[in-house]
């Protein structure tokens, strides 16, 4: 069985269990990073020298980590899915809006996040959490736009793209008192996710 190193209220972990529970298949999920600790072990470093998690362990013995690279990865190797497109520029799209999620929302979004979660109330920066909000309302406002004219981050039927994204959208709309511009396609686009058991299951758990 297919195992799955992480903890699950990892935005990271989220969307390789969103992805697995989308494909239907089977994987065990251990514990790791964070306040469990056993990401920095020796035992764990074999597998992912990056310290970081998700990793996904097959069982024969095929190991991977990163995890947009893992969610690719599950797409194409169970095909009938449907989740990996076959036309290559769906497929340049889905890295593109995928590449996207990595180096701009997230690097967007994360002061906000920690600052807002992972931050005692006295330690927070509200300047640094400020100007986080600001970009990354700016950036889903860059999506919203891309969202008027296609149904799904990649086109029209729900792909790999939708799911790195997806887990920022569920974030983005749970924090209390955060103010937002609305943002009408990227706000029917998010309504579409809740629709997904999967989603709902594996990225509607809470942010702590």
């Amino acid at each position: 069985m297919l195992k799955v190193y992480g903890r699950r209220n990892s935005s990271n972990v989220q969307k390789v269990l969103w992805c697995c529970a989308e494909i239907g298949v089977p994987f065990e999920r251990v514990d790791m990073g964070r306040e469990f600790g056993g990401n920095r072990e020796p035992v764990y470093l074999a597998m992912n020298p990056n310290a970081l998690v998700p990793t996904i362990v097959e069982d024969d013995g095929f190991t991977l980590w990163e995890s947009n690279a893992i969610v690719r990865y599950l797409a194409r190797r169970y095909a009938s899915s449907g989740l990996y497109p076959e036309e290559l520029k769906a497929v340049a799209l889905c890295e593109q809006w995928m590449d996207w999620q990595l180096h701009s929302l997230n690097e967007a979004f994360t002061p906000l996040f920690h600052g807002l979660v992972r931050e005692s109330v006295e330690k927070r920066n509200l300047e640094l959490i400020e100007k986080s909000r600001g970009d990354t309302q700016r950036h889903l406002a860059m999506l919203d736009r891309h969202l008027h004219d296609s149904r799904y981050v990649a086109g029209e039927v729900f792909s790999v793209a939708d799911i790195p994204v997806g887990i920022y959208a569920y974030r983005w709309y749970t924090f209390d008192a955060l103010q937002r511009d609305p943002l009408p396609a990227l706000e029917r686009w998010y309504v579409e996710l809740q629709q997904r058991a999967a989603y709902r299951e594996t990225v509607m758990v809470g942010l702590a």
